[in-house]
């Protein structure tokens, strides 16, 4: 085996799989459009930072020639439709132009494909109706393949769906029941890797290979039954818990539909809502006679790895650091809109009792609230979000120095506003700390 190309290797499946294969001893050129520092130093060598899904025909060619992989595996994806990316162009647009260069590279390439699992008359969101074009793309193409469509994947490291599962496990709730009570099939993400392997070291350049497997557990389970094991694992200390109305699904949905659009990949979106409703199902029969893989059950996977305090910190913490975010951009954007408006002129009269002229106080006055606003803007997006944390922290830092120097009365003021600017410095800091989201 030349080695394999790992098409999306900074996501969930892409990394873990990439970094299985080159324990194994397999050669792995390892690419994503944006690679972590640990990801980075984990693939070498082999690490290739490009926009993966805007490649053309000929870039793509370019990039299997240099890895010189008998074996592409494709794990680009996106949930939905936002700035910068699209369910289209991520998913049969990028996929059209893969086929297209493995064509024209002049030898045998095998392409490994990770799709989705379920039956295409039940496709109703555009994630799912591009996903299964792309499928049908490369079944047309006479390309050596193998369709993958794993179940809900479960990972040692915790991003998006999974991230989400263990976050509701730590919460004192029960799911709607159309969402608890609807089929939910896993797969352990060591058992796609187990896949990978062995259809890279069995396969044979020149040799036609076609096939579509279902990835997932045969025994069949809901979210409710999963949930109940994350529970157990995490430690449940909940002695009791309330049903979650449906409308709060739907509201988080929108909420993290708004966040897209900010540059953030929250798990909770409607399109992760909608797939969710509709059931995670499939018939893993083919894989197992196939591959003779055997598939981790849940119990087992959480029974070789016990929960540690990080597990548990981060249960708690993952839906908290959007609560946290959300909080700090209120905070910044309000209080400056509050200065120069209705505030404007108590601003202005404190500012004169500082002794400072009428020109310069409303310069500052100001000056002051259109920085808070920009400020919590920073923060809201995810490009510029640690860069407005870090400005957070040296703002409100300065007004607390500069008001202990030229307004130290306002110390002890009723309301203590100038006290209370010392936790929001702390929440930034918080906030800093667990920015990464992998």
């Amino acid at each position: 085996m030349a080695g394999v190309l790992v098409l999306g290797a900074g996501g969930l499946i892409g990394q873990f799989v990439a970094a299985d294969l080159l324990r194994r001893g397999i050669k792995v050129t390892a690419a994503a459009r944006r690679l972590s520092a640990v990801q980075r130093d984990l693939f070498g060598d082999g690490a290739r930072e490009a926009a993966i899904a805007s490649l053309d025909v000929g870039e793509l060619r370019d990039l299997i020639a240099q890895s010189g992989a008998d074996a592409v595996l494709n794990c680009i994806g996106v949930l939905q439709d936002q700035p910068g990316s699209s369910t289209h162009e991520a998913h049969d647009g990028f996929v059209e132009r893969l086929i297209a260069a493995l064509c024209a590279a002049g030898r045998p390439v095998l392409l490994i494909h990770v799709s989705i699992p379920g039956e295409h008359g039940a496709d109703i969101t555009p994630f799912a109706q591009s996903k299964r074009r792309a499928d049908g793309l490369i079944i047309e193409s006479g390309l050596p393949h193998a369709i993958l469509r794993p179940g809900f994947v479960m990972a040692p490291a915790p991003y998006g769906g999974s991230a989400m599962l263990r976050a509701l496990a730590a919460l004192p709730v029960d799911l709607p029941r159309d969402l608890s009570e609807r089929p939910f099939r896993y797969v352990a993400v060591e058992d796609i890797a187990d896949t990978v392997a062995a259809l890279a070291e069995r396969w044979k350049p020149g040799e036609p290979y076609a096939a579509i497997y279902d990835l997932m557990h045969p025994e069949p389970h809901t979210m409710q039954s999963v949930l109940a094991q994350l529970r157990s694992w995490l430690g449940d200390i909940w002695p009791w818990r309330m049903p979650m109305p449906g409308f709060a699904i739907d509201l988080g949905a929108r909420a993290g539909d708004l966040s897209s659009w900010l540059g953030w990949s929250p798990p909770i979106r409607s399109t992760a809502i909608t797939e969710l409703r509709r059931g995670v199902t499939g018939d893993p029969a083919r894989w197992m006679a196939d591959t003779g893989i055997a598939p981790r059950s849940l119990d087992a996977l959480l029974r070789e790895r016990p929960a540690t305090v990080e597990n548990r910190w981060f249960a708690r913490l993952y839906l908290m650091k959007a609560l946290i975010v959300a909080t700090l951009v209120v905070f910044w954007c309000v209080s400056g809109l509050i200065a120069i408006t209705v505030a404007y002129d108590d601003a202005l009269e404190m500012m004169a009792r500082s002794g400072f002229p009428g020109g310069q106080s409303h310069a500052f006055v100001i000056t002051s609230s259109l920085t808070d606003i920009v400020v919590g803007l920073l923060i809201a997006f995810r490009r510029t979000h640690r860069i407005g944390l870090v400005a957070g922290i040296v703002v409100a830092a300065g007004y607390m120095l500069g008001t202990a120097v030229l307004t130290p009365a306002l110390w002890i003021e009723p309301l203590g506003a100038l006290v209370k600017t010392g936790p929001a410095i702390v929440l930034m800091m918080v906030a800093l700390a667990i920015s990464d989201n992998r």
